[in-house]
């Protein structure tokens, strides 16, 4: 796509890559969240409006709480079916980057084509064609946009998985990206029917034992800097074994770092099976930190982001910490 397109041409791009094209794969990040599930789920669903066939694959698994979106039922997990299949064309939603597509990109043909839909501000238009969006609050908000342009309507099922991503992403509407044309798109998903208050209650209210569990464990070792500007916890490997969690049990841990009074970042330290450890963090406003997980390999927005390191819990808790302080107080 030619730099310095307008959001409107971006879309239009991305409407004749999916006319133009066929047996599309469709794939969004590693541990998927309910933005990334929902994007895959409506375009999937915009797929079939348009009578193309499609794959749709994750790394690994989808969170079951979001069984009850179209499409979720075929999604793949690319580790437990290592599907062969190799595809020219390629759509990748909710992707900050490339990296974060994982393993499945192993699925690209070599002369692919590959479709970008996202919303990260760090995205660095690593498609064929892009559509990003960075005041949109979650990425299906721009496939709403998408399907607007298409003259598809919305029924019933694409207006659910719409409203879910839009509720995720934003907190129950309550974090700052909650703007005006966010609730005019929810306001009509659930004029087509959306369940509100049911999804509200499904996917802000209800948890896991297991994630009761974990977040036990985790809030037993919350800390804070001598100003308490900083908080964070830590989730370490034998933590998911041994509470029987799964990656979606982690989603809003890191929240309870940050909603403390005085706390301007959260950060929840992962301990991954590799050896590394993955960090999520929050931010009240005062720090960037998109900008300091861009300074270890990550990205996202300038209120939540992530990135991966390695070293010890130990080591990456205080790098990370310090490279926070500096950016508090610089």
């Amino acid at each position: 796509m030619t730099a310095g397109a307008t959001y409107g041409q971006q879309l239009e791009a991305a409407l004749a890559f999916m006319q133009d094209g066929d047996d599309f794969l469709v794939v969004s990040h590693v541990q998927p969240d309910g933005d990334a599930i929902s994007s895959t789920s409506v375009i999937g669903w915009l797929l079939d409006q348009l009578g193309k066939s499609k794959t749709l694959i994750n790394e690994g698994e989808s969170p079951s709480r979001l069984s009850y979106l179209k499409g979720y039922d075929q999604i793949v997990n690319y580790r437990k079916d290592k599907p062969v299949q190799t595809y020219t064309h390629v759509i990748a939603v909710d992707c900050a980057d490339f990296r974060r597509i994982g393993e499945v990109s192993a699925l690209f043909a070599q002369d692919v084509k590959l479709l970008n839909i996202d919303h990260h501000p760090t995205n660095n238009g690593f498609g064929t064609v892009n559509v990003i969006l960075p005041e949109a609050a979650a990425t299906v908000e721009i496939l709403f946009d998408l399907i607007e342009k298409s003259g598809c309507a919305i029924d019933v099922e694409c207006a659910t998985a719409i409203y879910t991503g839009l509720l995720t992403d934003t907190g129950g509407f309550r974090y700052s990206n909650t703007s005006p044309k966010v609730m005019d798109v929810a306001s009509r998903m659930l004029a087509l029917g959306a369940p509100g208050h049911k999804l509200a209650d499904h996917l802000l209210e209800k948890m896991t034992m297991a994630k009761l569990k974990l977040l036990q464990r985790s809030l037993a070792r919350l800390t804070f800097t001598e100003d308490q500007q900083i908080g964070w916890l830590y989730i370490a490997k034998d933590d998911m074994k041994d509470t029987g969690a799964v990656s979606d049990d982690m989603e809003g841990i890191v929240n309870y770092a940050l909603n403390i009074d005085g706390v301007e970042v959260g950060i929840l330290f992962k301990e991954t099976e590799d050896g590394g450890v993955k960090a999520s963090l929050r931010s009240a406003g005062k720090a960037d930190v998109a900008a300091i997980a861009q300074s270890f390999g990550g990205g996202g927005h300038i209120r939540a982001a992530g990135c991966r390191m390695q070293g010890t819990l130990t080591e990456t808790i205080e790098e990370l910490v310090e490279a926070v302080r500096k950016a508090l107080n610089g």
